[in-house]
């Protein structure tokens, strides 16, 4: 199925999985990832205005799946492949937000959450449903599609880390074939961002994976 813009889509019941977020739904997206993740951005994007509209801002349109209820935005999922994330801005853009002497600490704090892909692997960035739409399968479609898109560029594998607080995430991740690979302890970071360790986790991509190998025949 193609979408008006051209981006290929998957459909199911309702919802509409897309990928890419169009214009004019950068504020929506950026609503659900600070829902999501505003208690682990703050320290270096609160408050949760300024973060919300530097999310917005420095989106990168082709690094996020979104899925559509009724033509609105319940679900984002974005990752990190060929150098670019779903979430953007550099240096310049933290200084210009926040100022010099804010800026720097937050330039430290969004080091911290960096993940770099290695050969072969998209890292997921995060994965956000809209509160009113858990618990009917968008995310699990996210997550589906995601894989999809890894085959596409010919990734071995999808990476993600999640946070120990965030058991119903891991879950679900789990629940795709998702397994856990290491767990780093952060007891330092439990103060300033809510949570004290970070499991990774990897999902091979298999030949399943493949768009065609969904399509209807």
């Amino acid at each position: 199925m193609e979408t008006a813009q051209g981006g290929p889509t998957a459909k199911s019941d309702q919802t509409v999985v897309r990928r890419e977020v169009s214009g004019g739904d950068e504020a929506r997206v950026a609503e659900l990832y600070w829902e999501a993740f505003g208690r682990k951005l703050a320290p270096a994007l609160g408050p949760p205005e300024t973060g919300r509209r530097f999310i917005a801002t420095h989106l990168h349109h082709d690094r996020g799946l979104v899925a559509l209820a009724g033509g609105r935005v319940v679900g984002v999922a974005g990752y990190r492949l060929g150098g670019r994330a779903l979430t953007g801005g550099g240096v310049k853009d933290v200084l210009k937000t926040y100022g010099l002497f804010r800026g720097l600490p937050r330039l430290a704090v969004l080091a911290l959450l960096e993940r770099t892909p290695a050969e072969g692997e998209l890292v997921m960035d995060g994965i956000a449903v809209d509160a009113a739409h858990r618990g009917t399968g968008v995310g699990s479609r996210l997550l589906k599609e995601i894989a999809s898109v890894a085959a596409d560029h010919g990734c071995r594998r999808v990476r993600l880390d999640v946070i120990d607080v965030n058991t119903r995430a891991r879950a679900l991740y789990e629940r795709h074939g998702f397994t856990a690979v290491r767990t780093e302890r952060t007891p330092c970071l439990r103060g300033l961002m809510g949570f004290g360790a970070v499991t990774t986790m990897h999902r091979e991509v298999t030949a399943a994976d493949a768009p065609e190998a969904g399509s209807a025949p």
